[in-house]
C-alpha cells in the first residue's frame, strides 16, 4: 500500500489577475511532518487554499492529488469530508454555537455516524485536560471571547476530535506565547501516527523548538527554492530569508 498522502505537482494559482504560486512541487507522505516558511507574501497560505480548493483561488495548472485520488475538482467540504483539516490564522466566531455543538456536528458530518452525546463529551473533557484548556469552555459560544490563544487550542482540539489524514496548519503559532505554542505542539504530537502527517505553514521557527520535523521547505515569490531537514529551520533564525530572495 502507498505510503503518499498528498502530492502537489507543477501548481500555478492565481488570486485574482495576480500570480501567486508559480510551480509548486510537494510530496508528503503518512507519517511525516512538513513545513512550509517564508516571508510574508510569498504564497503560503495560498498554497493551503489551494489544496482545499478554495473558490477564491484558481489554479491555472497543476494538479493536487490526496490519497491518490486527484481532487482538484473536488468542492471544499468534499474534500475535507476525504481527511483534509485546516485550522486558520484568524478562526471564526460563531455566536449561539457551542463547542461541543459544533465539535459534533462536525464529526457527524464526517463520520455520517451519529454522535453519542456521553461519550463525546468525555472524549472532550479528556482531551482539553490533555490540553490545559478549561473544560466549560465546551458550553461557550465557539470562539467567542476567546484570546488569541484559546482560540488556537480549540482548533487543536477539533484536530483531535475529527482525527483527519492531514492537518494543514495555517500560522496557528502566530501571536502565541512560549506556553500555548507548548500545547499545540503537544496536541501536534498527541494526534501524529503512521497513518497521518501534519503540514505546518509558518514565517517563524517557533512552533518547530518543541517539535521534530522531517522536512523543511523554503516558499519565495511563489516557489520552493530550498528543501531540507530541521536544520534548515535553525538557518533561517539565525539568517533569515535574505539568501533565498532574488
Amino acid at each position: 500500500m502507498s505510503k503518499e498522502l498528498l502530492n502537489i505537482t507543477d501548481l500555478y494559482v492565481n488570486a485574482g489577475d495576480k500570480e501567486i504560486l508559480k510551480g509548486i512541487n510537494l510530496k508528503i507522505n503518512k507519517g511525516e511532518i512538513h513545513v512550509i516558511m517564508g516571508p510574508n507574501g510569498s504564497g503560503k497560505t495560498t498554497t493551503a487554499n489551494a489544496i482545499l480548493n478554495n473558490p477564491a483561488y484558481k489554479k491555472v495548472s497543476g494538479k493536487v492529488s490526496f490519497d491518490g485520488e486527484d481532487i482538484g475538482n473536488l468542492k471544499t467540504d468534499e474534500i475535507a469530508r476525504k481527511g483534509v483539516f485546516m485550522s486558520f490564522q484568524l478562526p471564526e466566531e460563531i455566536p449561539g454555537v457551542s463547542v461541543t455543538n459544533f465539535l459534533k456536528y462536525a464529526k457527524n458530518k464526517i463520520t455520517g455516524k451519529p454522535v453519542k452525546i456521553f461519550e463525546f463529551k468525555d472524549e472532550l473533557k479528556n482531551y482539553m485536560n490533555e490540553l490545559n484548556m478549561n473544560s466549560k469552555n465546551m458550553e461557550r459560544s465557539l470562539n467567542v471571547g476567546f484570546s488569541g490563544g484559546e482560540k488556537k487550542k480549540n482548533e487543536i482540539l477539533q484536530m483531535l476530535v475529527l482525527n483527519p489524514k492531514l492537518v494543514i496548519l495555517d500560522e496557528t503559532d502566530s501571536g502565541l506565547d512560549v506556553d500555548a505554542i507548548k500545547t499545540v505542539s503537544k496536541g501536534i504530537e498527541m494526534f501524529k501516527n503512521d497513518e497521518n502527517a501534519v503540514l505546518i505553514i509558518t514565517h517563524n521557527t517557533k512552533i518547530l523548538h518543541s517539535l521534530k520535523v522531517d522536512y523543511v521547505h523554503v516558499l519565495v515569490d511563489g516557489k520552493i527554492v530550498k528543501t531540507g531537514s530541521q536544520e534548515l529551520a535553525e538557518e533561517i533564525e539565525e539568517s533569515g530569508y535574505i539568501k533565498y530572495k532574488s
